[in-house]
């Protein structure tokens, strides 16, 4: 029989994680094109013959997702499958709409299908959106397991956009190997603060041999996922974080609210600044979809070492780039620095945004006057660098987990802010991990 042909929708991640896992080796299916978006710069290339394996000897190319309507028309389309995230279910339900319109099927993968079963136990960290705080529960994760005298081994969601072939498997345990790798904004505010803590990290294309390269050297795997997507490993304890300043998005996003059914424990952060009705309506939400669910109630405190330089000052406030842009966060933590400590005024940059920052405030029109720190590549770190030195003021408030100054020089002084997890009351997250570790 001819087999069935395939569109993969992706942003260079869940997409590729898809094919590797379930179509690569498949003969019913015959993947003829991934449609790219969210990342810039991601689509006009080829999943390369080395990954896609021998079914696909010339490799897969990569296309605009603006391009879905013609290729399910050209190519006789017969399945399109839904492969990245934080997106309201809405926005899924009209490329859903889009694709039944032409004939095809529309299709969305579940974790049987998906998720790699480890030889070691998984800790899965995740969330219902992006700027959650799961990075920094991912850390106390790490923190917890440590000192129980666990060897800890993190697995970071995908971010793979340069030469895929060789980031198929990617070990970062040293600054040096960030270099080595030319490793994005977006990456080093995630490997970071593993490094710091002495932790390895792995990530890249195929997480197969990522599982089990990472195995050999570790107690415990804890998946450290991106925006608010599944898991790819099957875990043994599921962590969701939710955020009560965006109380209800927990129901309302795709795969965010899958995580927050499937959730072994339930992490409410935030809960010092948010109000007490959207706190209430996170607990009515696990009361009606998983009311089995631990939850732990944290806050995610900020850390700056000389907040007196802020006090009285013109300030840009550079926040992460993602939380501001799919995950529709109008501030974040060095915005609620700025206005804390005194700051005279928070500049606005969109005036003095260059080329790529530009065209992301065209594209995110929602992003408030606080400048996303988007590094997708060399041109876009010079283009954020123009824009901080463009910005008349007196001092930059850093609120990503990255030293920017190792990637950009900046003309103005910098202040970072830093943000823990710091769990409120019990249960707690290490109380968890005692009982299951």
């Amino acid at each position: 029989m001819r087999p069935i042909r395939v569109i993969i929708m992706g942003a260079a991640g869940r997409d590729f994680h898809n094919f590797n896992t379930y179509f690569r080796d498949r003969e019913q299916y015959e993947v003829v094109a991934f449609t790219a978006t969210q990342i810039p710069n991601i689509e006009g290339r080829r999943y390369p013959p080395q990954l896609a394996g021998r079914r696909y000897p010339n490799g897969v190319p990569i296309v605009a997702e603006g391009e879905l309507d013609r290729l399910i028309a050209e190519e006789a389309i017969e399945q399109v499958v839904f492969s990245y995230s934080d997106v309201p279910h809405t926005y899924v339900m009209h490329k859903a709409s889009l694709v039944l319109s032409h004939g095809a099927d529309f299709r969305m993968m579940g974790g049987r299908a998906t998720m790699l079963k480890s030889s070691k136990p998984v800790v899965a960290v995740c969330a219902v959106r992006t700027g959650c705080g799961k990075s920094q529960t991912t850390r106390h994760v790490c923190d917890v397991l440590q000192a129980m005298g666990k060897r800890v081994v993190a697995v970071r969601h995908p971010m793979p956009y340069g030469d895929l072939v060789k980031q198929a498997v990617q070990r970062f345990a040293s600054y040096a190997d960030l270099d080595r790798h030319d490793c994005t904004i977006e990456e080093r505010e995630e490997y970071e603060p593993h490094i710091d803590r002495g932790l390895v990290v792995y990530a890249g294309v195929d997480y197969e041999a990522i599982l089990r390269q990472a195995e050999g050297e570790a107690d415990v795997i804890v998946w450290d996922g991106g925006n608010n997507d599944l898991p790819f490993y099957r875990p043994d304890l599921w962590i969701t974080v939710t955020d009560p300043h965006r109380a209800g998005h927990e129901m309302a996003y795709y795969p965010g609210e899958s995580n927050f059914r499937a959730a072994d424990v339930i992490v409410i952060n935030k809960i010092d600044t948010a109000d007490y009705a959207s706190v209430r309506t996170i607990y009515a939400n696990i009361s009606d979809a998983n009311p089995d669910a631990i939850v732990v109630e944290a806050a995610s405190p900020l850390f700056v070492a000389h907040p007196e330089r802020i006090r009285g000052k013109r300030v840009l406030v550079i926040e992460d780039g993602p939380t501001l842009t799919h995950g529709e966060m109008a501030f974040g933590a060095a915005y609620v620095a700025a206005q804390r400590f005194g700051a005279a005024e928070i500049v606005d940059p969109r005036p003095y945004s260059a080329g790529t920052i530009a065209a992301t405030y065209a594209k995110y029109p929602t992003t408030g006057a606080v400048l996303p720190a988007m590094g997708y590549g060399e041109k876009q770190i010079r283009d954020l660098e123009e824009t901080i030195n463009r910005t008349p003021c007196d001092l930059v408030i850093v609120g990503t987990p990255i030293d920017l100054t190792r990637l950009l020089k900046s003309e103005h002084p910098m202040e970072r802010v830093r943000y823990e997890l710091q769990v409120i009351g019990r249960p707690t997250v290490e109380e968890v991990l005692r009982q299951r570790f």
